[in-house]
């Protein structure tokens, strides 16, 4: 009797992403890796690993740095990078600021619109052909809408209704000069996915995604952690409170949830129980306008 081999779920979307990186690197040239040290982040840099094992990496890992960090992410991002001999690339939206291509609207406003340009800026200046991303569909309506190979013009814009078919799961990464294609290995992952393989792979994760006391202030409905960008207003405030981050983007609009998951397999039980999604419950800078991450997507963002 022949044995046969089953692949799980998660053996599934790896083998998918693994297809994914290796189809890009055989058929586009100067491709880069997004890599903030956020969790989606950190799977799609562990899976690249895997796709090109044992050689290493074969194209940098950036980071559109907006200055707004959390400080236990950056010494992530850096720690990572040196333990891998990773090259990193960093678009600074300070550098734009300075230059005066950007403007903030007051000391301290949140930046995440003013990556766009920067995002654009790296790209343009390290003539990358394609740009790998950790976004999935289940996280944002708009995200929802996007391809595999996502097509941008050559103002770097994406038109919902201007995708390429991706029938059988054949990819086109054709491009003319000044286009370019954000690629989404993660697409089909869900938040749960995402757990269930940084606890399989026992994967290593800024400490912030775990259960910590943080001095935090209530909101619009989040719990925003008290740090030199984040200040009580009126009549708030700040308390000691057992707090997670589901996503971190920057700190002055990224919410942390109560939690008392202290590990990969606590978060499991937990995000499985979830009914919002992450960016929903804690991300304010998707709370901007109804079409909210549609619009920034049209104007170039990732």
């Amino acid at each position: 009797m022949t044995a046969t081999y089953e692949l799980t779920d998660l053996d599934k979307l790896e083998a998918e992403a693994v297809h994914i990186f290796r189809e890009v690197a055989a058929t586009v040239e100067k491709p880069g890796l997004l890599f903030s040290g956020g969790k989606d982040s950190v799977v799609m840099l562990h899976v690249a690993m895997k796709a090109f094992w044992p050689a290493p990496v074969p194209f940098p890992v950036v980071h559109v740095d907006t200055g707004q960090n959390f400080d236990e992410v950056i010494e992530f991002r850096d720690r990572t990078v040196a333990r891998y001999g990773l090259r990193l690339i960093v678009g600074s939206v300070q550098d734009d600021i300075d230059a005066g291509r950007s403007r903030e609207d007051y000391p301290n406003a949140p930046r995440n619109r003013l990556q766009t340009l920067t995002l654009l800026r790296t790209i343009a200046e390290n003539q990358f052909g394609a740009v790998f991303g950790g976004a999935r569909r289940d996280e944002e309506k708009a995200r929802a809408k996007e391809r595999v190979f996502s097509f941008r013009d050559e103002f770097g814009a994406w038109d919902p209704r201007n995708q390429r078919p991706e029938l059988w799961s054949l990819y086109n990464g054709r491009a003319k000069k000044g286009e370019n294609i954000r690629v989404f290995p993660l697409s089909n992952w869900t938040e749960l996915d995402i757990w269930n393989y940084i606890l399989r792979e026992n994967i290593e994760l800024p400490s912030i995604y775990y259960a910590h006391q943080r001095q935090v202030v209530e909101r619009d409905g989040m719990l925003l952690a008290v740090n030199r960008f984040i200040q009580p207003e009126g009549e708030e405030r700040p308390f000691e409170q057992l707090v997670r981050y589901r996503t971190v983007g920057d700190a002055t609009c990224t919410g942390a949830v109560q939690s008392s998951a202290a590990d990969a397999a606590e978060v499991v039980a937990e995000v499985a129980m979830a009914r919002v999604t992450e960016r929903g419950a804690t991300r304010a800078d998707d709370r901007i306008s109804e079409a909210g991450m549609e619009d920034r997507k049209k104007e170039g963002y990732f």
